[in-house]
């Protein structure tokens, strides 16, 4: 690459720099992928490696939600309801649904549940990039939404078609959606697709190419075939797309954070501005992963060995903590709200 190329792509509106967007995009498809290699190898290492997702990113992805709610005085003040009202609620409700039908119900609510979170994780921040290049030529709309969610939905279509009724070695309720829809899904999902990438080359004849925008909208649709159309595993495919996620939310929110305290120390938040600042992503990391000792390890199994006994106990802990995380991330992360684009930098509003 020249050194004229690498200066304009330096230059195009990344959402933080060119190093960290080109990790963020496609760097975290690689680690999917990677495990998909090895997992084609060697099926046996699944177990280990699905425990190695859950302790260094599906739990750590979590309490990064609490960086955003409970470590500064301003965050914790703003979001007392969140913390402290929604919890109880989230817990009560879970409760109720095992005693009246069984575990089965909670992990068809965790399967489809953490679909829709997953695609509207990846929306917002489709919106994020979308805000970036206001001058570039975009989809509007309905049009626009229906683009985005096209693969999403036919892939969940598609795997509730196969009518799977274990899910992580638990029972699943697959909802009963007939083959033909599923197909049908599949075909207008590839259509709309393909219109998406004539209108990408055509904007591009036109000058007006949203270049980062659409790279991301690539390992969108990428990431989604793979999890739940291509790989015919749904255990497989389910950690293909959580890796990707979990892996994803993480620097978001350390993204977030950076440039939220972008001036520097804030001495109303001293600790989280600290690990916060260029150069202690390490800080930030080691510090969600001893946190995440301490909650998942410590307290949620000091919970579970006083007051519960057995697996469906402990499946039933962490799913509340699953459905608080997943109500909650639907409240704070929404980029309409001007100051998320504010503190994004965002040059236009991106809309929802």
């Amino acid at each position: 690459m020249t050194t004229a190329l690498m200066a304009r792509y330096a230059d195009l509106p990344w959402m933080r720099n060119a190093q960290f967007d080109t990790w963020f995009i496609l760097g975290l498809i690689g680690i999917p992928l990677t495990v998909l290699a090895v997992l084609t190898l060697e099926p046996a290492l699944f177990l280990p490696i699905l425990l190695l997702d859950l302790w260094l990113l599906g739990y750590h992805h979590v309490i990064s939600t609490f960086t955003r709610l409970t470590f500064d005085k301003q965050s914790h003040r703003e979001n007392k309801f969140i913390i402290y009202g929604i919890t109880p609620i989230v817990a009560a409700v879970t409760g109720l649904i095992v005693w009246f039908t069984g575990i089965w119900a909670i992990v068809t609510i965790y399967f489809y549940w953490q679909w829709f979170h997953y695609a509207r994780q990846s929306w917002g921040i489709s919106r994020t990039y979308r805000g970036n290049d206001p001058k570039a030529a975009y989809e509007n709309g309905w049009f626009d939404q229906a683009i985005f969610y096209a693969v999403p939905v036919a892939g969940i279509l598609s795997r509730s078609a196969e009518q799977n009724d274990r899910f992580l070695g638990l029972e699943l309720w697959s909802i009963p959606v007939p083959q033909m829809i599923a197909d049908l899904a599949l075909w207008v999902a590839l259509g709309l697709v393909l219109v998406w990438a004539a209108l990408r080359v055509r904007a591009a004849m036109q000058g007006r190419l949203a270049i980062v925008h659409t790279l991301y909208m690539a390992t969108h649709f990428f990431i989604f075939g793979l999890g739940y159309i291509f790989i015919t595993d749904i255990n497989v495919g389910w950690l293909m797309i959580n890796i990707w996620h979990n892996a994803q939310y993480i620097l978001f929110v350390w993204m977030f954070n950076t440039k939220r305290f972008k001036n520097g120390i804030d001495p109303d938040a001293k600790f989280l501005s600290y690990i916060s600042q260029p150069g202690r992503l390490l800080h930030y990391l080691l510090v969600c992963v001893a946190i995440t000792g301490v909650v998942y390890w410590g307290v949620l199994g000091a919970i579970d060995w006083l007051f519960f006994a057995g697996v469906s106990a402990t499946i039933v802990l962490y799913q509340i903590v699953n459905f608080h995380h997943y109500i909650v991330d639907s409240l704070i992360w929404k980029v309409r709200k001007p100051k998320m684009q504010e503190t994004l930098g965002l040059s236009s509003a991106p809309g929802e």
